[in-house]
C-alpha cells in the first residue's frame, strides 16, 4: 500500500474464531484466535468487561496474526466468557469464547486442615456440564443396552433422552425401556440412565441426553447399532435352506437403469412397534458396502442406492418389513440397460497396501476414445499422485502413495457416459473409513464411524487440526465413533481420524435450516402513570416461539424519523420507562418486536405518545476565566442530557428569550448558546471593571458558578501560538500572518535574522490586530525562516517553498517481479514532470548506477534495469519522486527448467470442429515462450488463440480442422514442450438402421443391405462372419450419398450369415439367411419299393430329383452310406443312382434316398445261387509228397456259411490223429501234419449231404521228398512311397537254395535290396520304395517257383508350414516360403499367383532346401502386390503381397555441432532415396542460400555449411521433406575474451575525478579491477561502468589515498598494473571573515571567498564544530562559504573559524545581551474558590529568561502543590487545590524585575 495515497486501510476481521474450552481443575486452558487488519491491530482480552493483564497465571501469546490467552492452573473462578476485541484506525471487531473448568472424575483426597478444599464444579450457579457422557454400542439383537450420563449444575439440571431428534415415548411403547435418575457415587452431578430391555434392529441410532437448567443448556450423544446374530446351520444337514423372504403374491414392479447410472429405492413403512427392515438381493440379504449404501431419509423412508449399476447387479431387490404384529414385502426387478458401444476389457477391482501402488487397467474399442478417470464423483487430472497412460487402446491409472482415503469405487468413462467401474481396496490400520463429504442440516446429529484393523488401538479425532472433545469420542473393539449432537455451524470443517500414519478425513458440511421469525406482540398499550413515567403492557406473541425470544423496545421522537433502541426485556408484562430513559426533553413514541435466533417479528406501536423529561447532571462544570482586558470570556458546561438551563451574571438573571442581550444599556453585552448538552455564555469585550464578576448556571438538579478575572493587556500574538511550518510550491501566493492582541501595533518582519525589503516579490501589510508579509509568487529561494517581532514576542514561520509535488503515474500499486538467473530485469516508473527529480533505493539504500544496475531516464519514464540479475539483486525496490513511492518487490530465482509440464511428449487426438487446447506450465508467470508449427512460428487469429493466465500457457483451437494436425511447440531458451495433434474427422454414426436387422430369403432372391450414414464420404467396411468381404459377381457394394449398400444378386444359402457394417466409431447388424427351394423327389412317385435281385449281381438304385442340383444322401439300415469300390454313389443331372457292382447276400437291406424336403425307400432283397466251387475248373493234380511233410488241401466254395464233408477212400475223414479240418471264410482246408503212407488216397470234399451235390477231389500220393521245393507261396503287397516291402516264402528242405528275382532279372543284394535267411523261411526286403520299385518279384526252388505284385503308392505332399501375408515397402526384396511333410521331387511344388504361373521375371527365382521351398522377388514393385500361391497335387497355400510406397527414412541423421564465434559449421545427413528436396531451416525459419550459408544436396546426402556464426546463430537446424523432419543443436560458443587496449597511468589532482579505461575485444564481458592486488567494488565514490567494449573506473573525489597501482583483467587476460598518483590541491582565501556584533535574538552572517570551487571546508565556533540545523545554516555558493546564525544569544559569542584544507580564516562574534524585562505582568489581586485551581502568569521579554517564584519571601520548589510552567517567553505558577492557608502574597522575579499579587481564598 502506497503511503499518502488517503487508504484508511481495513478494519479488524477474525480469520479463526476462539472455540470454547473445557479443561480439569488444575489444568491448562488456552484460547486461540487468527485477526487480520491494516493497520495491525491492536489486541486485548477481557472478561466480565474487565480488560485482563498479564500476570503468573495469565500470559497473551502473539505469534503474527494469531493472539492467544493461556491460563495455567485454571481454577472454577477462571470460568466463564472470555472476549477478545480487536480494534485500529479503520474500526473494531471482537469474538468471544467460553472457558469451563470441571473437577476431575477421581475422588480427590481428604483436604488438610490447613487448606480449604476448591468448590466442586455446580457448586456455584452455573450452566450444565456434562461430567460423563453416553458411550457407543454394537450390540446383538436381544441384548440389554444401558446408556448413562452424568451431569453438574447449579440448579441441578433437568436430564431427558431423545433417539433420532424425537422423543422416547413416541418412538417406543413404555414397555420397551426405562429411565433409572440418580445421583453419581462418590461424586458430583446428577445422572439419568436410558435401559433398553431387548433391542430390536430398529433400535439403531442416535441418542442423545440433554441437560437444561435456568442458565443453559447442554447435550452429548452416543451411537447404538444393533446387528442381526449369525444363523446356526440346520440340525439336518440335507434339509434345504428356508427362503429369506416368502415368495412374491404378484409380479414386481420394473425398473431400468443405465449401466453406471445409480439406481435408488425407496421403501415407506409404518408399524407399531418399528418395524425392521431387511433388504434382499435374489434371495439373498444384503449388506452395505461401497456400492451399496442402506439408509434412513428424513421423511422416515428406507432408502436402498445401488451406485454405477452393472450387469452383474441386475436381479431382483426386496423390502421385507418385520414386526410382532405380522410382515410385509415390496419388490422391484431391476434391469441395467449395456450400451451398445463397450470397454473390449474392463476394470478389474484391485487391493493395495497403504503407502504402495494401486494400477487400474481396462481397454477401450478404438485407441482414438478418449477417456475420462474419477474417484466416485471426483474427476481425476493427471499429476505425480494419479498417472494416467495411454498405451494404444490400454487405459491405465497407477494410484501412488495410498492411504486410507484412496479406498473407494473408481471409473473409467468414454464419451457417451459409457463407464467401467471397479473397487480399489486399501490395506492398512483403517479398515473402514470416512466418507468423501457428510452434509448435515443445523440442529441434527452428526455420526462418523471408522473401523480399524486391530482392537482395542486408540485414535485420534481432530477438525481442521484441532482435537475435538472426548466426550463425543466412543471405541469399542474394532470400531470407533464420533458423535456431534445438534450440529451448529462452527463444527462444520475438515474432521480427520488419525491411527498412526494412517489417516482418514472427511469434510462436515452443516446447512443452514430456513426458520420462520416469531411472530409480535399482542394487546400492546400505553398508560400514562406517574409525572415524567409511561407504562407500557403487551402480551406474548401466538403461537410462542420454539426458541428462545426477547422483546425488542425502541422509541421516537415526534417529529423525527428515526427509531432508536430503549433496551431489551425478556418476559412479557408492563415495563415503566422513565424521563432519564430519553436523552431530551419531548414527545415520545414507543414501539415493541420479537427477537430470536431466526429473526424479528414486525414491530407494534404502542398507540399516542408521552412528554418526558430527562433528570440532568453535571459532565463538566464551569471553571474560572481570566482573559485580557477588551478580550471574549467564554463560560460553558456539559450536562449528561439536552435540557434548558438559566445563567446568571453577580445574581442577575440574563434573558434567555434573546440570543445576545446585555446586562444594562451601554453595559456588557454578551450571547448565549446551547448545543445539544452543552451551554454556553459569551462575555463580549470585557473591561477591567468586570474582573471578579460571578457568572452562574441553573437547571432542574444542576447549579454551578465561576469567576471572571480581567487582566492588563500588554501586547502579546494572539496567533500563531507556536512555531508555523508552511510548506508551499513554486509560484503560489505566500501569505503569513500574525495577529497582536492590539489594533496597529507596529512590528517587523524578518527572514533568516535579516529585517526583509519590501519589494514587488514581497509586500507587508497591516490590518488591524492583523500583520501580514506577502509573497505573490513565492521560488525556492524564498524558503527560510521569518519572524514577525514586537516588543520582546515573536512569531515565528518557517517556509518551504518547493516544486510543485511530483505524482508517480505508474505503477499505483505494488509490482511483484520474478525473474531467474541471469534474466534482465526492468522497474518502470512514470511521473507527471519530465525535470522530476527521482532516486531509486533498494532495502533502504539508495541506489547507484554500476555494471549491475543500470539507471535509465526518457521523459516522464525512469527505469532501474539488471542487465543479468542473480539471486542476490533481489529484494525491495522504491522509485521515490518526491513524497511519493513506487515499491516493487523483486525476487530472482534459480532454476533448471523452465517447463513444469507436460514433462513428455503430448499426443492429442481430436475430431473436426471440436476444442483443442494445449496446456504448458511454466515455472514462472511473466515467462514468454513462444509456439511453433511443425517448425514454423503461429500467428493469433480468430481460429487460433493464444492465452496466458499465470503460469499457465495455452494455445486454443475453438474449431479443429484437418489442417491444423502436426507437431506443435511451446519453446521458452533451450526447452520445449511437443504436442502432437491428430485431426480426424467426427466419428461416423450410422443414422439407420439403429437395431439389428435379420433378413431371410429364399435362393437366388436378390437380396440387399443398406446402412445410412452421417456423413456422405464417409468410409465403410463390410464383414460377413467376422471376415471382410472382397467385391465379386456374386456380391456387389454399392455407395449412393450417406447410403452404403451391400447386394447379393442371387443369393446362395452358403451366402448366409452375420454382416457387419464398420463405419469406425459405429456399427450396424444384419443376420441374413438364405433358405433354398424345397428338393423334391419326382421319380418314382411311390415313397416306398421293394426290389429283388440276385446274389452275386449288380443293383443299382435310382431316383430323380427338382430341382436338378438338389443334394441327396443315402442310408442303408438307418446309417449313411459313403462311396467305395463296391458301392458307388453317381449323379448326373436330376438322376442320383446308388450302384452295387457286385452285390452279396449281405448287402441285402433297406436303402433310402434322401433330400432336404423328401425322402424314397427301397427295400432290396439278393436271393442266393447254389453253392458252386470256385476253383479250379479241373480236377486238381495229383499231390506228391514226402514223408513227414504237411499238406494242405484247400477248396474255394461259392458261398462262406456253405457246410462241406471231407471223405478219404470213401470213409469220412475224421480229426485226429493229424488230421486237421479249417474253415476261412468260403475256404475249406484239410491239414496233413506229417505225412506217412496211410494218408495216400483220394480225399473228396463235397458240399452237402444231397445225391449229386458238388464236389471236388484231391489225390495225394506220398513218395520219397524232391531235392527242393517251396512250401508256401509269395503273397502280393501294397505299400506307399518311402515304405520298406517284405517278400516271405517257406523252402524245404530248409536248407535248400532260393533264387530271387525282380521283373525277371535275378536280385542283387545292397543297401535297397536285402536277403534274409531264417530256418525254412526266406526274406527279400525292398528298402525305401519308390514308385518305379513296382512289379513282380519272384522266388524259385529246385524246381518249383511262386510270384507275387508289389505295388508302390504314391505319399501326398502336404504343407506342413503354410504361406503368410507379407506386407513389403516398395523396393525391398520379398521371400515367401513354404515347407513341406516330405522331401519333393523337382517340379512336385509350383507356385502361381492370382491362380496363374508365375510370369517369366528377371526379378522372380525359386529354391528348394530340402522340405523347404522358397519364392525370391528382388526388388518389388507396386504391380507385384496380389494373391501368391504354392500348390501341389495334394495340397496348396495362399498369401497376399501388399506393397506399399516407398518411405523416405533417414540413415544417417542430423549431429550436433558445437563451434566458436566466427567459426562455421557443417550439417550433413543421408536419405533413402535419391533426388529428395528439402529445405533446411534455423529456429524455426527458413534458410535461404547466401554468402554464409550454403545448401548442397548430391544423391542421398544432403549438406549445410554455416559460416561467420555469431551467438545470436546458436538454435536448432532442421531439415524437412515431405514428413520428414530431422533436427539438430548449433551451439555458437562465445569467443575467449582478450584486451585490446590496456589503462595508462594518471595524475589527478585531490578533489577531482580520476578515470582508468580499458578496451576488450567483445561487449558482453565483466572486468575485474584491482587496487594494489585487492579487488575493487562500487562504492559512492567508486563506479565501474561499461560502455560497449570499453569498461571505465570512476574514482569521484579523489584523495591522497586513493594513489596506487592498478589493474585490470578479464578472465585469464590483464592489463597493468598502471600507476594513480593524487597531488595535494593548493586552496587560499580570497576574502577574510569580518568580525559580527548583534543584539541578542538578532542573526549574524559570516561570508569567506576560497580560490577553489571544488572545496569543502568546515566551520566552528568557540572551538566547537558547527553542523546544519536548527539556528545554525551553512551554505556554499561556488567559492564563496556562508554561515548563518539566528536567534543569537550571549554564550554565542566568541571566535569563529572556517577551514577548507590548509587555508583558515578568523573572526570575532560578539553579542550585546539585553535586560530581562517583564511584558506581561500577573494580577495585583486574584480570587479564588477553595479546592479550585490557581494560575498566575508572567511573559518576558525573551524565551530562555530565568524566573523565580516566591510565597512570602521563601522560594517555591515543583511537587504536587505547585508547577512552574514554562512555554517559550510566557512562565506559569499552578497552584493545586487551593486551600484558605494558601492565601497570601505571591511574587514573580524576572531578573531585576519583579511583580506581586494578592491571593484570596473564598469558602470554607
Amino acid at each position: 500500500m502506497k503511503a499518502g495515497s488517503g487508504d484508511q486501510g481495513s478494519p479488524p476481521c477474525f480469520l479463526r474464531f476462539p472455540r470454547p474450552v473445557r479443561v480439569v481443575s488444575g489444568a491448562e486452558a488456552e484460547l486461540k484466535c487468527v485477526v487480520l487488519g491494516e493497520p495491525p491491530p491492536i489486541v486485548v482480552w477481557e472478561k466480565g468487561g474487565q480488560q485482563l493483564a498479564a500476570s503468573e497465571r495469565l500470559s497473551f501469546p502473539v505469534d503474527g496474526a494469531e493472539h492467544g490467552l493461556l491460563l495455567s492452573g485454571a481454577l472454577p473462578t477462571d470460568a466463564g466468557v472470555y472476549v477478545c476485541r480487536a480494534r485500529n484506525a479503520a474500526g473494531e471487531a471482537y469474538a468471544a469464547a467460553a472457558v469451563t473448568v470441571l473437577e476431575p472424575l477421581a475422588p480427590e483426597p481428604e483436604p488438610q486442615p490447613a487448606e480449604r478444599p476448591l468448590p466442586p464444579p455446580g457448586a456455584g450457579e452455573g450452566a450444565p456440564v456434562f461430567l460423563a457422557g453416553p458411550r457407543s454400542q454394537w450390540v446383538l439383537r436381544g441384548e440389554q443396552v444401558v446408556l448413562t450420563c452424568q451431569v453438574g449444575g447449579l440448579p441441578a439440571p433437568a436430564l431427558y433422552w431423545e433417539k433420532d431428534g424425537m422423543a422416547l415415548d413416541e418412538v417406543w411403547d413404555s414397555g420397551h425401556f426405562v429411565l433409572e435418575p440418580g445421583r453419581a457415587e462418590g461424586g458430583p452431578g446428577v445422572s439419568l440412565a436410558l435401559r433398553i430391555l431387548a433391542a430390536r434392529l430398529p433400535d439403531s441410532g442416535v441418542y442423545v441426553c440433554h441437560a437444561r437448567n435456568a442458565h443453559g443448556h447442554a447435550q452429548a450423544g452416543a451411537l447404538l447399532q444393533v446387528h442381526q446374530p449369525p444363523e446356526s446351520p440346520p440340525e439336518d444337514p440335507d434339509e434345504a435352506p428356508k427362503p429369506v423372504v416368502e415368495p412374491l403374491k404378484c409380479a414386481p414392479k420394473t425398473f431400468w437403469v443405465n449401466e453406471g447410472k445409480h439406481a435408488k429405492f425407496r421403501c415407506y413403512v409404518m408399524g407399531k412397534p418399528e418395524p425392521e427392515i431387511e433388504w434382499h438381493w435374489e434371495g439373498r440379504p444384503l449388506l452395505s458396502d461401497r456400492r451399496r449404501l442402506m439408509y434412513r431419509d428424513r421423511d422416515g423412508g428406507f432408502v436402498l442406492k445401488v451406485l454405477y449399476c452393472q450387469a452383474k447387479d441386475r436381479g431382483l431387490y426386496v423390502c421385507a418389513a418385520r414386526n410382532s404384529a405380522g410382515q410385509t414385502l415390496s419388490a422391484v426387478q431391476l434391469h441395467v440397460k449395456e450400451p451398445r458401444l463397450r470397454f473390449t476389457r474392463p476394470l478389474q477391482d484391485v487391493e493395495g497396501r497403504e503407502h504402495g501402488i494401486a494400477v487400474l487397467e481396462c481397454k477401450v474399442p478404438n485407441s482414438r476414445i478418449p477417456t475420462a478417470w474419477f474417484r466416485e464423483d471426483q474427476r481425476l487430472l493427471p499429476c505425480r499422485k494419479y498417472e494416467q497412460i495411454e498405451e494404444g487402446a490400454v487405459r491405465r491409472l497407477i494410484i501412488h502413495r495410498l492411504k486410507a482415503d484412496d479406498d473407494g469405487v473408481y471409473l473409467c468413462e468414454m464419451r457417451g457416459r459409457v463407464r467401467t467401474v471397479a473397487n480399489v481396496t486399501v490395506k492398512g490400520p483403517i479398515l473402514k473409513r470416512l466418507p468423501r463429504k457428510l452434509d448435515v442440516l443445523e440442529g441434527e446429529n452428526a455420526v462418523l464411524l471408522v473401523e480399524t484393523q486391530e482392537a482395542g488401538v486408540q485414535g485420534r479425532w481432530s477438525r481442521d487440526g484441532e482435537d475435538l472433545p472426548t466426550i463425543c469420542q466412543s471405541s469399542s473393539g474394532h470400531m470407533h465413533a464420533l458423535v456431534l449432537p445438534g450440529v451448529t455451524r462452527e463444527d462444520a470443517g475438515e474432521v480427520t481420524f488419525s491411527l498412526g500414519n494412517s489417516r482418514t478425513t472427511t469434510l462436515l458440511r452443516v446447512k443452514c435450516v430456513k426458520h420462520s421469525p416469531p411472530g409480535p406482540p399482542v394487546l400492546a398499550e400505553m398508560f400514562k402513570g406517574h409525572k415524567n413515567t409511561v407504562l407500557l403492557t403487551w402480551k406474548p406473541p401466538e403461537p410462542a416461539p420454539e426458541t428462545p425470544f426477547i422483546y425488542r423496545l425502541e422509541r421516537q421522537e415526534v417529529g423525527s424519523e428515526d427509531w432508536i433502541q430503549c433496551f431489551s426485556i425478556e418476559k412479557a408484562g408492563a415495563v415503566e420507562v422513565p424521563g432519564d430513559c430519553v436523552p431530551s426533553e419531548g414527545d415520545y413514541r414507543f414501539r415493541v418486536c420479537t427477537v430470536s435466533e431466526h429473526g424479528r417479528s414486525p414491530h407494534v406501536v404502542f398507540h399516542g405518545s408521552a412528554h418526558l423529561v430527562p433528570t440532568a447532571r453535571l459532565v463538566a462544570g464551569l471553571e474560572d476565566v481570566q482573559v485580557y482586558d477588551g478580550e471574549d470570556a467564554v463560560f460553558s458546561l456539559d450536562l449528561s442530557t439536552i435540557i434548558q438551563g438559566t445563567w446568571f451574571l453577580n445574581g442577575e438573571e440574563l434573558e434567555s428569550n434573546e440570543p445576545e442581550g446585555q446586562v444594562e444599556p451601554g453595559a456588557l453585552r454578551y450571547r448565549i448558546e446551547q448545543k445539544g448538552s452543552q451551554h454556553r455564555l459569551l462575555l463580549q469585550a470585557v473591561r477591567h471593571q468586570h474582573s471578579g464578576a460571578l457568572v452562574g448556571f441553573s437547571c432542574p438538579g444542576v447549579q454551578d458558578s465561576a469567576a471572571l478575572t480581567i487582566q492588563e493587556s500588554p501586547v502579546h500574538i494572539l496567533s500563531p501560538q507556536d512555531k508555523e511550518s508552511l510548506t508551499f510550491t513554486t509560484s503560489e501566493r505566500v501569505v503569513l500572518t500574525c495577529e497582536l492582541s492590539r489594533v496597529d501595533f507596529p512590528a517587523r518582519w524578518y527572514k533568516d535574522g535579516q529585517e526583509v525589503e519590501e519589494g514587488e516579490s514581497l509586500v507587508v501589510k497591516i490590518d488591524g490586530r492583523k500583520h501580514r508579509l506577502i509573497l505573490p509568487a513565492a521560488e525556492v529561494r524564498d524558503s527560510g525562516e521569518f519572524e514577525c517581532r514586537t516588543e520582546g514576542v515573536s512569531a515565528f514561520f518557517s517556509v518551504t517553498v518547493r516544486d510543485p509535488p511530483v505524482h508517480i503515474l505508474d505503477p499505483q500499486e505494488h509490482v511483484f517481479v520474478h525473474a531467474i538467473t541471469s534474466e534482465c530485469v526492468m522497474l518502470a516508473c512514470e511521473v507527471d514532470r519530465e525535470d522530476a527529480p527521482v532516486r531509486w533505493y533498494k532495502d533502504g539504500q539508495e541506489v547507484e548506477e554500476s555494471d549491475f544496475v543500470v539507471l535509465e531516464k526518457e521523459g516522464p519514464h525512469h527505469r532501474l534495469v539488471l542487465p543479468a540479475a542473480q539471486p542476490p539483486d533481489g529484494g525491495e525496490f522504491q522509485c521515490v519522486a518526491g513524497d511519493e513511492r513506487a515499491y516493487f518487490t523483486v525476487t530472482i530465482t534459480d532454476v533448471s527448467s523452465w517447463i513444469v509440464y507436460p514433462s513428455g511428449k503430448v499426443y492429442v487426438a481430436a475430431v473436426r470442429l471440436e476444442r483443442v487446447v494445449l496446456t504448458c506450465e511454466l515455472c514462472r508467470p511473466w515467462a514468454e515462450v513462444r509456439w511453433t508449427k511443425d517448425g514454423e512460428e503461429v500467428v493469433e487469429s480468430p481460429a487460433l488463440l493464444l492465452q496466458k493466465e499465470d503460469t499457465v500457457r495455452r494455445l486454443v483451437l475453438p474449431a479443429v480442422q484437418l489442417e491444423d494436425s502436426g507437431e506443435y511447440l511451446c519453446e521458452i531458451d533451450d526447452e520445449s514442450a511437443s504436442f502432437t495433434v491428430t485431426v480426424t474427422e467426427p466419428p461416423v454414426r450410422i443414422i439407420y438402421p439403429r437395431d439389428e436387422v435379420t433378413l431371410i430369403a429364399v435362393s437366388l432372391e436378390c437380396v440387399v443391405l443398406m446402412c445410412e450414414l452421417s456423413r456422405e464420404d464417409a468410409p465403410v467396411r463390410w464383414y460377413k462372419d467376422g471376415l471382410e468381404v472382397e467385391e465379386s459377381e456374386a456380391l456387389v457394394l454399392e455407395s449412393d450419398g450417406p447410403r452404403r449398400r451391400l447386394v447379393l444378386p442371387a443369393a446362395q444359402p452358403e451366402q448366409g450369415g452375420e454382416f457387419v457394417c464398420d463405419a469406425g466409431d459405429d456399427s450396424a447388424f444384419f443376420t441374413v439367411t438364405i433358405t433354398a427351394p424345397p428338393e423334391r423327389i419326382v421319380h418314382p412317385a411311390a415313397r416306398s419299393l421293394d426290389l429283388q435281385f440276385r446274389a452275386p449281381g449288380r443293383v443299382e438304385l435310382r431316383c430323380e430329383v427338382a430341382p436338378a442340383g438338389s443334394q441327396v444322401r443315402w442310408y442303408k439300415d438307418g446309417l449313411e452310406v459313403e462311396a467305395s469300390d463296391a458301392l458307388q454313389l453317381g449323379a448326373e443331372g436330376p438322376a442320383r443312382t446308388l450302384t452295387l457292382p457286385h452285390a452279396q447276400p449281405e448287402d441285402a437291406g433297406e436303402y433310402v434316398c434322401e433330400t432336404r424336403d423328401e425322402a424314397v425307400t427301397f427295400n432290396v432283397s439278393l436271393a442266393e445261387p447254389p453253392v458252386q466251387f470256385l476253383a479250379p475248373e479241373a480236377a486238381p493234380a495229383p499231390l506228391c509228397v514226402a514223408p513227414g511233410e504237411p499238406v494242405v488241401l484247400s477248396c474255394e466254395l461259392s458261398r462262406a456259411s456253405a457246410l462241406v464233408f471231407w471223405t478219404h477212400n470213401g470213409r469220412p475223414v475224421q480229426e485226429g490223429e493229424g488230421l486237421e479240418l479249417h474253415a476261412e471264410g468260403p475256404r475249406r482246408i484239410l491239414c496233413i501234419r506229417a505225412a506217412d503212407l496211410a494218408h495216400a488216397g483220394l480225399y473228396t470234399c463235397q458240399s452237402g449231404t444231397a445225391p449229386g451235390a458238388p464236389s471236388l477231389s484231391f489225390t495225394v500220393q506220398v513218395a520219397e521228398p524232391p531235392l527242393a521245393k517251396l512250401v508256401s507261396e509269395l503273397t502280393p503287397l501294397t505299400v506307399h512311397e518311402g515304405d520298406d516291402a517284405t517278400f516271405r516264402c517257406e523252402v524245404s528242405p530248409p536248407d535248400a537254395d532260393v533264387t530271387w528275382l525282380r521283373n525277371g532279372a535275378v536280385v542283387t543284394p545292397g543297401p535297397q535290396l536285402e536277403m534274409a535267411q531264417n530256418g525254412s523261411s526266406r526274406t527279400l526286403t525292398v528298402r525305401r520304395c519308390q514308385l518305379d520299385d513296382a512289379g513282380t518279384v519272384t522266388a524259385r526252388a529246385g524246381g518249383t517257383a511262386t510270384s507275387a505284385r508289389l505295388h508302390v503308392r504314391e505319399t501326398e505332399l502336404l504343407f506342413l508350414r503354410r504361406l503368410q501375408d507379407v506386407r513389403a515397402e516398395e523396393g525391398q526384396d520379398v521371400c515367401l516360403e513354404v515347407e513341406t511333410g516330405r522331401v519333393g521331387a523337382a517340379g512336385a511344388v509350383r507356385w502361381v499367383r492370382g491362380g496363374e504361373p508365375l510370369p517369366r521375371d528377371s526379378r522372380v527365382s525359386t529354391a528348394q532346401d530340402g522340405h523347404v521351398y522358397r519364392l525370391f522377388i528382388h526388388g518389388v514393385v507396386l504391380a507385384d502386390q496380389g494373391t501368391y500361391g504354392c500348390e501341389s497335387h495334394h495340397d496348396r497355400t495362399l498369401a497376399r503381397l501388399s506393397v506399399r510406397p516407398r518411405q523416405l527414412r533417414v540413415l544417417r541423421p542430423l549431429e550436433d555441432v558445437t563451434v566458436t564465434e566466427g567459426g562455421s559449421a557443417t550439417f550433413q545427413l543421408e536419405l533413402s532415396q535419391e533426388g529428395v528436396t528439402g529445405e533446411w531451416a534455423r529456429g524455426g525459419v527458413r534458410l535461404q542460400p547466401g554468402p554464409k550459408c550454403h545448401m548442397h544436396a548430391e544423391s542421398h546426402s544432403h549438406r549445410l555449411v554455416l559460416s561467420g556464426l555469431g551467438l545470436a546463430d546458436s538454435g536448432c537446424i532442421t531439415f524437412t521433406a515431405d514428413s520428414l523432419r530431422c533436427a539438430a543443436r548449433l551451439t555458437v560458443r562465445e569467443a575467449p575474451v582478450t584486451i585490446v587496449r590496456g589503462p595508462q597511468d594518471l595524475e589527478v589532482t585531490e578533489g577531482d575525478t580520476a578515470t582508468l579505461e580499458c578496451e576488450l575485444s567483445q561487449a558482453l564481458a565483466d572486468v575485474t579491477w584491482e587496487k594494489d592486488g585487492r579487488p575493487l567494488t562500487p562504492s559512492p565514490r567508486l563506479r565501474l561502468q561499461a560502455l560497449g567494449t570499453r569498461r571505465l573506473l570512476q574514482l569521484r573525489r579523489c584523495c591522497p589515498l586513493d594513489a596506487g597501482t592498478y589493474s585490470c583483467a578479464v578472465g585469464t587476460a590483464r592489463a597493468g598494473p598502471v600507476r594513480l598518483a593524487v597531488r595535494e590541491r593548493m586552496v587560499s582565501v580570497l576574502s577574510e571573515l569580518r568580525a559580527v556584533r548583534a543584539r541578542e535574538g538578532d542573526g549574524a552572517t559570516f561570508e569567506c571567498t576560497v580560490s577553489e570551487v571544488e572545496t569543502t571546508g568546515s566551520w566552528e565556533l568557540g572551538g566547537r564544530p558547527l553542523r546544519p540545523g536548527g539556528r545554525v545554516r551553512i551554505r556554499q555558493e561556488g567559492r564563496k562559504h556562508v554561515l548563518v546564525l539566528s536567534e543569537l544569544r550571549p554564550e554565542d559569542a566568541g571566535e569563529v573559524r572556517f577551514q577548507a584544507g590548509p587555508a583558515q580564516s578568523v573572526a570575532q562574534l560578539e553579542v550585546e545581551a539585553l535586560p530581562l524585562q517583564m511584558c506581561r505582568r500577573p494580577p495585583r489581586e486574584k480570587t479564588v474558590l477553595v479546592g479550585r485551581r490557581a494560575v498566575l502568569e508572567v511573559t518576558v521579554s525573551r524565551s530562555g529568561g530565568h524566573v523565580c517564584w516566591l510565597r512570602e519571601g521563601v522560594e517555591l520548589c515543583p511537587g504536587d502543590k505547585y508547577e512552574l510552567r514554562s512555554h517559550g517567553p510566557t512562565h506559569s505558577l499552578v497552584i493545586h487545590d487551593v486551600r484558605p492557608e494558601d492565601q497570601g502574597t505571591y511574587c514573580c522575579q524576572a531578573g531585576q524585575d519583579s511583580a506581586h499579587t494578592r491571593l484570596l481564598v473564598e469558602g470554607s
